[in-house]
């Protein structure tokens, strides 16, 4: 089996920005082939991998979904020589200055983002941290340079790369959600020594932070009777003691809302306490922020639940998550689809 520090590190090391996801997408297909039936890209670029299940056709189907596409930056125009920024899904700009990047130009090129000095600032923006508008990457070259080899419209990513911290805790971008992605890799590879009557589809799927365009449009092609989204949430860190927030190595939390089917989510706690996996249920009363949103709403509607994993810091280039949460989520979701029974179908009941 894959070490999962290791697959989590080539993930969180591999551009992917929302939108534009070929390189990590190139990345997660090479995982995910020989672990597969069949695998196919859609028409959008979310990649489609099939684990056929033991029952007589036609079987049942089940999605385990996955975004893999990441925040990050577009060069919005060129300053003397610096290129302005603007977003690609919400990043917050005042934890920007000094950050490394790479800017994706005809060739890869190595820079550092820098903010305006308060004194070159409008009088009444001198006290505020620096917004989209007084950013700038400097690439170290001249004017003439940079205007041969960057173009408007160039992507902008985090540059720093994954490290280990303390004991099984992981840092760097991108978490949200490759975390997901990794684990989703583990349940493929647990599905290749163990034998399941449902067919199970994975999908990672593109364009996320964007609108869930990945979401909608595979969910329809592939026509799941059950699906579950695999996401991160937030997770607690100094000052953040709310009920919004999960303690770091406590176990995925598994969503309740309007969103989520209650009766897959008893059946989720159910196999989560059996296996003495520790989780939290994590309230989502009005959106689960999550593709969850877009799945539930696929044809004439898909029992859609949400398993989730903590992470700090979330949409900046330091998120953090403990490996074991990603372990005992693809664990949780391995055996939630091992006991699919073929007439499991008949015995879900809208009952919350």
């Amino acid at each position: 089996m894959t070490e999962i520090s290791t697959l989590l590190k080539s993930l969180l090391s591999t551009a992917g920005i929302s939108g534009h996801e070929s390189p990590v997408a190139d990345l997660i297909h090479a995982h995910w082939k020989p672990l597969a039936d069949e695998i196919h890209l859609s028409r959008l670029g979310s990649i489609h991998a099939l684990r056929r299940g033991t029952a007589p056709e036609p079987r049942p189907r089940l999605l385990l979904s996955a975004h893999m596409d990441a925040v990050g930056m577009m060069v919005a125009g060129i300053e003397d020589g610096f290129l302005r920024l603007t977003q690609i899904g919400g990043i917050d700009p005042r934890l920007l200055p000094g950050q490394s990047v790479i800017v994706h130009a005809r060739q890869p090129l190595q820079g550092v983002i820098v903010a305006r000095p308060p004194m070159l600032r409008p009088d009444d923006e001198r006290k505020d941290a620096a917004g989209w508008d007084h950013l700038l990457v400097d690439v170290g070259l001249t004017p003439r340079q940079v205007s041969q080899r960057v173009r408007t419209g160039d992507l902008v990513s985090f540059a720093n790369e994954p490290t280990e911290l303390g004991e099984g805790f992981v840092c760097g971008h991108s978490l949200d959600n490759r975390a997901s992605i990794a684990a989703l890799t583990l349940v493929l590879e647990a599905m290749t020594a163990d034998s399941h009557v449902w067919d199970a589809w994975f999908a990672a799927t593109v364009q996320e932070e964007l609108g869930y365009a990945g979401a909608r449009t595979s969910a329809f092609a592939l026509r799941p009777d059950l699906a579950i989204v695999v996401d991160v949430t937030y997770g607690k860190a100094a000052g953040s003691g709310g009920w919004e927030y999960f303690p770091l190595g406590g176990g995925p939390t598994l969503g309740i809302g309007p969103h989520i089917h209650p009766f897959l989510l008893k059946r989720l706690r159910a196999v989560a306490d059996d296996l003495e996996i520790p989780h939290s249920i994590e309230p989502m009363p009005e959106d689960s922020l999550t593709e969850t949103n877009a799945i539930q709403l696929s044809r004439a509607g898909v029992p859609t639940a949400v398993v989730s994993i903590p992470i700090r810091y979330m949409h900046t280039p330091v998120e953090m998550a403990a490996l074991a949460d990603i372990q005992r989520a693809a664990r949780l979701l391995t055996e939630f689809t091992a006991r699919l029974s073929a007439d499991f179908l008949q015995s879900v009941t809208w009952d919350d």
